[in-house]
């Protein structure tokens, strides 16, 4: 069943989470992270995305073009069971900043690419 970001708001604030933590995966398949407190978490997030640095990751973006999004999607959105302090896992989409578009690194963006071009 497919959750809404209403949903996922809900959820979170049903279950009294105090941390979101967007997650993506590297060119190379390594998960990565950006963590924020619940209070920066709205709707706006999932319709403007979450800016990031990518010049912060191995072999993206030079400091001079850095400006990235992490887009969220609402699937799975799970509550972390190991963490000290209730925290919801937003797996992200990468989008570069400067043209709107999935960045050409990002595996999801990959994969898309590729499937697109499938018959």
């Amino acid at each position: 069943m497919a959750r809404t970001a209403a949903e996922v708001l809900k959820m979170a604030k049903d279950n009294e989470v105090k941390f979101v933590d967007f997650r993506f995966a590297d060119t190379r398949g390594k998960e990565q992270h950006v963590t924020v407190p619940v209070s920066h978490f709205d709707m706006d997030k999932f319709q403007s995305g979450h800016a990031f640095d990518g010049s912060s990751i191995a072999g993206w973006k030079g400091i001079e073009a850095s400006d990235m999004l992490l887009m969220p999607y609402t699937n799975p959105a799970p509550l972390a069971p190991f963490m000290e302090e209730t925290t919801l896992f937003m797996h992200c989409d990468v989008i570069a900043q400067s043209d709107g578009k999935g960045y050409d690194r990002d595996p999801r963006s990959i994969a898309r690419r590729a499937e697109a071009v499938l018959p």
